[in-house]
């Protein structure tokens, strides 16, 4: 999996590199310090994985995070220190499909980034809990029909590109529906998400 790693702190990117680059699975293909450059070595290298921080001089990362989402078909990660509502939306908005905090334990970071590739979503749980406050506080239904459609397929095995064709919608969306499931449920992943909603009878299973 090719990840180019976004960060305006030459010493995160070197830490970054030796943490990803020690996995066999994982190949640091590029680095850039801001966001002009980011788009310039997306457009270039192609990876699946872009790792990016928010905040840089120039472009915002929800900027960068739009522009990659719009143009190329390459997954964006953040990783940041914000954890702010205004920033976790934004990011999610604009088309990240995770977001991760800068305290994250080097196992949770490599996984996160292969679960990126994969096109699924995760979040740190601090993200995560602040996520389902704001949805919880605008939409205090629960899941959307919509969402219970996703869910559905999810638990069914489908995966992005699948139902994104079956529901008519783009991946960018299903990867926004998952992350406000993820939200409302209290989790972090798909599996737990299925798990959870078949407890709770949200779907069912055959």
């Amino acid at each position: 999996m090719r990840v180019l790693i976004v960060d305006d702190h030459p010493v995160v990117r070197d830490g970054l590199v030796a943490v990803l680059g020690a996995q066999p699975d994982l190949e640091v293909v590029g680095e850039a310090g801001d966001g002009e450059a980011a788009l310039a070595q997306v457009a270039a290298l192609t990876p699946d994985v872009a790792l990016l921080d928010l905040q840089m001089p120039g472009l915002s990362g929800v900027d960068v995070t739009a522009a990659i989402c719009a143009r190329h078909p390459v997954q964006v990660l953040v990783l940041t220190a914000y954890e702010t509502q205004a920033d976790i939306t934004a990011a999610v908005r604009a088309g990240a499909v995770g977001y991760l905090l800068k305290d994250a334990a080097r196992e949770q970071l490599c996984d996160a980034v292969r679960a990126a590739a994969r096109g699924e979503s995760v979040l740190s749980p601090t993200v995560a809990a602040k996520l389902l406050d704001h949805i919880r506080h605008n939409d205090r239904e629960g899941l959307s029909s919509r969402e219970i459609e996703v869910l559905d397929a999810v638990a069914r095995g489908q995966g992005n590109k699948e139902i994104a064709r079956a529901l008519h919608v783009s991946e960018a969306t299903v990867k926004t529906h998952l992350l406000h499931i993820y939200a409302k449920l209290g989790v972090a992943d798909r599996t737990a998400a299925v798990t959870t909603a078949l407890q709770r009878g949200l779907i069912r299973l055959g």
